[in-house]
């Protein structure tokens, strides 16, 4: 007997620990049943307390991954992650639009947790520039929202009026994640549709290493395999939900999701 599945190929960084990144993706898309296939942006030497040190990947052999994906197993939906140089960007954006790929999830990975920023100022313009206008849904979280809108937002006005700003520089959806203190773990999603939110509980835990890669690549699946974007963006939210309060409990610092929690 033999079946196809969808696939879903991650565009993002290598995380050494398994948390988050390449390896977080790959987990998730498993755990929805779907294909895996990856483009590996950079090289992570990171565990639970920290990021030690990066190797980004040549931009041409970035572009060679992509290609090489997209001639065999094409891919039905696509999830970015880490995207560190302008040049990779580039690469990136080039790819995909010349082999017209669809269904792309953006995870903007401009600032940490704390602010600090984590990419160049060349590098964001090159995301917003040439991956904004490729993207079907873009899922910046709190900090990376005021970066890329230039307010502060605080309160759940505040995501809602900064979600429809950025929602007028890209073709696709744009999904504001509350889970920096804003809302609890309300997010706020303005696409075509119209302006969705959809609420969550603050899951009292620590380990919530990759949540916002798991998250995003979790949207990509369910684009994959059909849905809506609204409808998406709710399963991958209750799949987060469910893997942060499986109480996963590994590392020293702040530890990993149980991807796989529906099976045990």
């Amino acid at each position: 007997m033999s079946y196809s599945v969808s696939s879903v190929v991650s565009i993002a960084g290598s995380d050494s620990s398994g948390g988050a990144g390449i390896q977080a993706d790959i987990k998730t898309i498993a755990a929805f049943g779907l294909f895996a296939q990856t483009v590996v942006t950079a090289l992570t030497a990171q565990n639970t307390t920290g990021v030690f040190a990066v190797a980004d990947s040549a931009p041409t052999f970035v572009r060679a991954q992509i290609d090489a994906v997209f001639t065999d197993i094409r891919p039905d939906a696509v999830k970015i992650g880490m995207v560190s140089s302008s040049a990779i960007a580039d690469a990136v954006a080039d790819g995909l639009a010349a082999h017209s790929a669809r269904n792309i999830v953006l995870d903007p990975v401009m600032v940490s947790t704390s602010g600090a920023a984590l990419i160049d100022e060349r590098a964001q313009n090159a995301l917003i520039e040439k991956l904004f206008p490729l993207a079907s849904v873009i899922t910046p979280n709190i900090p990376e929202t005021e970066v890329l809108c230039g307010m502060e937002v605080r309160t759940k006005d505040d995501m809602q009026r900064a979600a429809c700003m950025l929602k007028a520089k890209t073709p696709g959806a744009v999904l504001v994640k509350g889970g920096h203190g804003v809302s609890g773990a309300d997010d706020v999603l303005c696409c075509d549709e119209g302006v969705f939110w959809f609420e969550g509980h603050r899951i009292d835990t620590q380990d919530t290493h990759g949540t916002g890669c798991t998250l995003s690549s979790a949207i990509a699946c369910g684009l994959a395999e059909g849905r809506s974007v609204p409808d998406a963006v709710d399963a991958a939210k209750r799949y987060v939900a469910g893997a942060l309060e499986a109480g996963f409990r590994m590392g020293k610092g702040s530890g990993p999701l149980d991807h796989m929690w529906r099976y045990r």
